[in-house]
């Protein structure tokens, strides 16, 4: 059901907070994705930087939806 002009019901509010929840997510998964690559982690950084990869792309895909 359509919320009135200048109201929100309980279906916009959980819309929003959904979006605001995947949008949030994408910024995460962002900054981590950078992050991951300047930390030196010796003979295990390619290692450490292909899983976290793998899990950030499977991350996005959840995320997405698609």
């Amino acid at each position: 059901m359509a919320s009135k002009k200048y109201t929100c019901n309980k279906e916009d509010l959980t819309k929003i907070g959904v979006g605001a929840l995947v949008a949030l997510g994408g910024a995460l998964l962002t900054y981590c994705g950078e992050v991951i690559t300047e930390i030196d982690l010796g003979q295990y950084t390619e290692i450490v930087v292909a899983i976290s990869a793998i899990v950030i792309n499977t991350c996005r895909k959840y995320l997405a939806g698609k």
